[in-house]
């Protein structure tokens, strides 16, 4: 009797778990190797669809936020929306990857050029303490400190910088190299002019908006030694080796001393910050810790300070593969991967767009792509972080790398923006790309190379040309009535060197121009996956 009473609750346990793996919902997550929330700092492509795409790809459902609340290129960031947003989905994930930026300020943009007070930026991230009892999941965070540009256009600082800001940038290295080794007697009279002469309004609402970015940073840490967070991430956005921004990491790190590198990183860059994070988040979950070889081009390699960087290469680059929850290592033969890193052989970096950046090969990029070839070749995989010019790829070495039939053979290629950026990405994308299909992973490196080196290289360089000829300079931020003429320049340059390479001939593509300026572009496939 006991027998058939068992019996007959195992039919109907058994039915019901068959009507809920019916559940569409249940059946779809399946799908899924694991579900992770992700805000990101705006909507740009690298900071957006790019790394959504990437975890995508290698198998991982990715919830984003309604598009409406994060800030574009005409629209600041909803916290509060976001927040909302946040406490109802995040139920649903196993980890979440969040900028603080967007939750505090509304986005990147917005924490350099907001008015709010104090008490409302410190609520905010009181809030961001009250998490962990509401998600009860690892929470992943990152954050920026304030940027220090040598000089900045197009309304992405306070409207002053555009004409005070290389003078701003001096007072900020002298303030640095004050407070670290000491002014000369000519040094200290050049500071104390700068500050007479720049307008006090504008310099006091500077100074302020950093005070309030530097104590928000502060606060963050402090959270994470509460460990509110499982792991936090500060960037140091652009800046220089003497600037306000490397003299506020300093001070941060100093108080945060106690805080292991296992849970809080300060690194160059920020808009690589999601992407790196969205792979711990992988890594974590997996718990696995990829061996990275790095291996660079003749010339300073390592010690290479990047342009918008304070930190050498030979520093930074181990900082980010522990982002990414990897691991550094000096044996080639047991690494994952091998990190290339093409370098200036001279150590000076200059604009993708300069006119030395042409398609020939110089005897050392033959040397270095001759020595990838060994490894490429030898079956290992090979993610190339493309760093001899800032915001775009190398030409020269390019073309020839290329011409050789090794792209087909690359795990991932990136040559975009800044240098920290770059290898951000490709650390990410050599972690993930075992995860993913051929088939996708290619397309991965197709919308990287038209993006980085058809169009940062090459096309935008065209296009700004054309602005300059016809007048319209002030259009390279704010493109307006030259929109669709330069929207057509760029495809035609685009799809002209698609055709010159087997591995993108016929890779079919839209670009367009999201944020209306010429510095950042979407590639967009129109046609099959090749």
């Amino acid at each position: 009797m006991r027998f058939k009473f068992y019996k007959a609750m195992l039919k109907i346990l058994f039915a019901a778990l068959c009507t809920f793996l019916m559940v569409p919902g249940v059946q779809a997550k399946e799908k899924y190797k694991g579900t992770f929330i992700y805000i990101p700092l705006d909507d740009r492509p690298v900071t957006y669809s790019y790394p959504v795409k990437n975890l995508q790809a290698a198998g991982y459902e990715i919830l984003t936020p309604p598009e409406k609340y994060l800030a574009s290129a005409d629209r600041t960031g909803d916290p509060d929306k976001l927040w909302q947003w946040l406490v109802e989905n995040a139920p649903d994930a196993d980890a979440a990857v969040i900028s603080s930026d967007a939750l505090i300020y509304g986005g990147l943009v917005a924490s350099r050029t907001h008015f709010f007070d104090e008490t409302t930026l410190q609520a905010r991230v009181q809030r961001l303490e009250m998490l962990r009892e509401r998600l009860p999941m690892p929470l992943y965070v990152y954050s920026t400190l304030m940027r220090t540009p040598r000089a900045s256009f197009g309304n992405v600082e306070p409207p002053y910088y555009s004409k005070i800001g290389p003078a701003i940038f001096r007072y900020s290295e002298l303030l640095d190299k004050e407070d670290t080794t000491g002014l000369t007697l000519r040094e200290s009279l050049a500071k104390q002019a700068i500050k007479n002469n720049l307008p006090q309004a504008d310099l006091n609402d500077w100074l302020q908006r950093r005070l309030k970015n530097y104590h928000v940073n502060k606060s963050l840490t402090e959270l994470t030694a509460k460990y509110r967070f499982h792991y936090l991430a500060i960037g140091k956005d652009d800046n220089a080796p003497l600037s306000a921004t490397h003299m506020e990491a300093r001070y941060i790190k100093r108080d945060a001393f106690a805080l292991s590198d296992q849970i809080f990183q300060i690194i160059p860059g920020v808009d690589q910050l999601g992407m790196l994070l969205l792979t711990r988040a992988v890594n974590e979950k997996n718990r696995e810790h990829p061996l990275v070889y790095t291996y660079y081009a003749e010339g300073t390699g390592r010690t290479t300070i990047p342009q918008y960087s304070d930190s050498t290469l030979g520093e930074s680059v181990p900082e980010q593969i522990l982002v990414a929850d990897a691991r550094p290592t000096v044996n080639a033969a047991e690494a994952d991967f091998i990190l290339a890193v093409n370098t200036p052989k001279d150590g000076v970096m200059m604009d993708s767009t300069a006119p030395s950046n042409q398609f020939f090969a110089s005897p050392r990029d033959k040397k270095y792509i001759a020595e990838l070839e060994k490894f490429l070749n030898g079956g290992t995989r090979v993610s190339l972080a493309d760093v001899t010019y800032s915001n775009g790829a190398d030409n020269g070495f390019m073309n020839e790398f290329a011409n050789r039939g090794n792209l087909e053979k690359l795990t991932a290629y990136n040559g975009w923006n800044t240098a920290d950026n770059t290898i951000g990405f490709a650390i990410a994308q050599g972690i993930l790309a075992p995860q993913i299909s051929a088939e996708d992973n290619a397309l991965l490196m197709r919308l990287r190379l038209v993006d980085d080196w058809f169009y940062q290289s090459n096309a935008r360089r065209d296009t700004t040309d054309f602005l300059e000829r016809s007048g319209s300079s002030e259009e390279v931020y704010k493109l307006g009535a030259s929109k669709k003429h330069v929207s057509a320049l760029a495809q035609d340059v685009c799809n002209e060197l698609a055709r010159k390479y087997p591995f993108t001939e016929d890779f079919k593509f839209k670009v367009g121009f999201p944020w209306d300026r010429l510095f950042e572009i979407s590639v967009t496939p129109t046609g099959k996956k090749k």
